[in-house]
């Protein structure tokens, strides 16, 4: 079921996403603060604990459909951005966010 905190993760991913793809790209230049990024970041990982845990409160089954976003959430501090490896990283949370909006 679609609950404010679900939605509020899965748009602070999206914007995140966003974020990282306009700077990568250089459509953006965050030289000056790149604590932006790292903000939202928190935003997002912190949404989607309280998502996920009101999910389980609520024995809502878009919890499991949700829960596959924690590794790479867990995984992405530990790669640096200047790899390929970090947008690969970032991207395969997608599905969950997808999935869990979509039950």
């Amino acid at each position: 079921m679609r609950t404010p905190l679900l939605t509020a993760a899965a748009t602070s991913y999206l914007a995140n996403c966003a974020l990282g793809a306009a700077v990568a790209t250089r459509v953006l230049d965050t030289s000056g603060f790149r604590w932006v990024h790292h903000a939202v970041y928190v935003a997002t990982a912190v949404l989607t604990a309280a998502a996920g845990a009101e999910l389980a409160l609520r024995r809502d089954r878009a919890f499991f459909r949700l829960l596959p976003a924690a590794l790479p959430l867990l995984a992405i501090p530990a790669v640096s951005a200047r790899t390929r490896w970090h947008p690969v990283i970032a991207g395969s949370a997608a599905p969950a966010y997808v999935a869990a909006l979509a039950s």
